[in-house]
């Protein structure tokens, strides 16, 4: 559901709802005495402490590479000869290969879904659009342990095809298995702003296409694709810039990425830090060329339509409605219903089997109020932060707001088990900081510098959005800065700041490396008691931890994101 804010976000996309100047509304106070030219460029100038306060978040947000940087030349090994050693290069050739697979799987998932949702006449399209996004709130490792824990011994596919007389399930693991558990639960990155972006197409060049004689199929290779390429592109980079990063997915499916390595090396910095300086490269690098490519692109103009041309799929209606059912069946009911079989069976039979399956309801409360806690408090810490640049670079575009955007998205592209990992030799080797290793503060800060993108795109919409007449008369009628700003343009900015936020908490309460990392040791999340189970096999606790976590995420995507997705874009 956040989607299409994440997309801007990682793309560094300059707001949609920027307001004109004042200067331009012709509405600008003036002093007396003063000129118009004058009061103009004082009105565009940005405030030197609103400025120097934004270069100090971008710094913030610039810690974790700036010391990555520094401590892989510090450091008394060969930085050349471990990042060019087998070590480092098989397991980034691996990553690069199922990003690669997985982007273009998703692209090809999403972009089809989204086509037949909104531009044919596929039946049950109403409920199907409801359901499509959902798979987002399953975080990746979540749905990969549902997906081995239905194949494993006793699971529920070997119960449901025993009278068959199918008795050995396959076991999925490897390239295969991460490829197909990532494209499942990374598919809406694309289908979100794809769906957005065709809704909103104006019909004429297609009717216009077959007037001309094309076919439906020729349509949408020549017309359609082209005009949503830029919505393909910017979702399968948040699809590859997740691929790449994911630690949880690959490591349950044993699948060797650079990641795994990190992880496993992360007590030796020697090895680790440069490591995670490639990773790091590798996805601003990605970003970089997206961002380039997509200047390139020509853009259609788009324009709402409250009826979207409709396809008749004639005879091919079934057929596509069966290929929805089979996307959302594997990516969204299979592992919910995976994870109620495990809950069920520790429910009904607590400690019997040959898998323990130790359930504990009572025991879930420490951890659901930790998630809530810890990702509530990093939301509107994040919120709170980057505020400062999202006015600036909505109110005030400069190359300081630019550079303080582009610090700041970077973080975004950054992978959490980077962040983590710089933060946790940062802390470690400095005699001042040790003492917040392992704290909550140091998680927050974690998640704030991983997330804060999120809310900064959030920020900048709902800046915006507030009339520029508004602050101008309240400055004409003798209203401090701080007064307007609380009495008028907060109120107005709340529905877009509270969307902003969800997007962060939501993030937050599925992030797994950072967490791992940084959360004190007897500070239990969800996320890692949901790990915790899993290592142990204890399917049941598993399971039961998992509908939790997905249905605190669904209902927090509901409340705060789905009902405000208006104020995202």
């Amino acid at each position: 559901m956040a989607s299409s804010a994440e997309v801007g976000t990682a793309l560094g996309a300059e707001p949609l709802g920027t307001a004109p100047a004042p200067a331009d509304l012709g509405l600008a106070a003036r002093s007396p005495g003063s000129t118009p030219a004058a009061t103009r460029a004082a009105a565009r100038r940005a405030p030197w402490l609103l400025a120097l306060v934004s270069i100090g978040v971008a710094s913030v947000f610039a810690a974790p590479t700036g010391y990555l940087v520094w401590r892989s030349t510090d450091l008394e090994s060969d930085l050349w000869s471990t990042v060019t050693s087998s070590t480092t290069l098989e397991p980034l050739a691996r990553s690069l290969i199922l990003a690669v697979l997985v982007s273009v799987t998703a692209a090809a998932i999403g972009t089809g879904l989204a086509w037949l949702l909104t531009r044919t006449d596929v039946p049950g399209r109403r409920v199907w659009r409801i359901l499509a996004p959902l798979p987002l709130v399953i975080p990746s490792f979540v749905g990969a342990a549902a997906f081995l824990a239905a194949l494993a011994p006793g699971g529920l596919v070997e119960e449901l095809l025993a009278p068959l007389g199918v008795v050995r399930m396959p076991r999925l693991s490897g390239l295969p298995g991460a490829w197909l558990v990532l494209s499942l639960f990374t598919y809406p990155y694309v289908y979100l702003p794809v769906a957005a972006r065709l809704g909103a197409l104006p019909p004429s060049l297609e009717e216009s296409a077959r007037l001309l004689g094309r076919r439906p199929p020729a349509v949408f290779r020549t017309v359609v694709l082209p005009q949503a390429a830029s919505a393909v592109w910017a979702g399968a980079l948040l699809v590859f810039l997740y691929a790449i990063s994911d630690f949880g997915a690959v490591e349950l499916m044993r699948y060797g990425t650079l990641t795994r390595e990190i992880f496993s090396t992360r007590l030796d910095p020697a090895t680790s830090v440069p490591l995670s300086l490639v990773l790091a490269v590798v996805a601003l690098v990605v970003v970089a060329a997206e961002r380039a490519a997509g200047r390139r692109r020509a853009r259609t103009e788009a324009v709402r339509q409250k009826r979207p041309l409709k396809v008749p799929l004639g005879r091919w209606r079934w057929p596509a409605t069966g290929a929805v059912v089979a996307v959302l069946g594997l990516a969204l009911l299979a592992p919910v219903a995976v994870l109620a079989y495990w809950a069920g069976r520790g429910l009904a039979n607590p400690g019997s089997g040959t898998v323990e399956l130790r359930t504990d309801l009572g025991a879930l409360g420490a951890p659901a109020f930790n998630t809530i806690s810890v990702s509530l408090v990093a939301a509107v810490v994040a919120v709170v932060v980057v505020m400062p640049v999202a006015y600036l670079t909505t109110r005030h575009r400069s190359r300081v707001s630019g550079v303080s955007n582009a610090f700041v998205v970077a973080g975004f592209a950054l992978p959490g088990l980077v962040v983590a990992l710089a933060l946790v030799f940062w802390t470690l080797s400095s005699g001042q900081l040790a003492r917040l290793y392992q704290t909550v503060p140091l998680l927050i800060f974690a998640y704030v510098v991983h997330f804060g993108a999120q809310a900064m795109r959030a920020d900048q919409v709902a800046v915006g959005a507030v009339p520029r007449r508004l602050d101008d008369a309240a400055r004409m009628l003798g209203a401090g800065r701080v007064r307007r700003f609380v009495t008028v343009e907060l109120p107005l900015m709340l529905p877009g700041l509270a969307a902003g936020a969800g997007l962060v908490l939501l993030s937050a309460m599925k992030e797994l490396p950072a967490t791992l990392l940084l959360a004190p040791p007897d500070f239990q999340t969800l996320a890692t008691r949901l790990w915790s189970a899993n290592e142990s096999n204890h399917f049941a606790q598993m399971g039961l931890t998992g509908l939790v976590l997905v249905a605190l995420s669904g209902l927090l995507t509901w409340l705060l994101v789905v009902r405000r997705a208006d104020r995202l874009d």
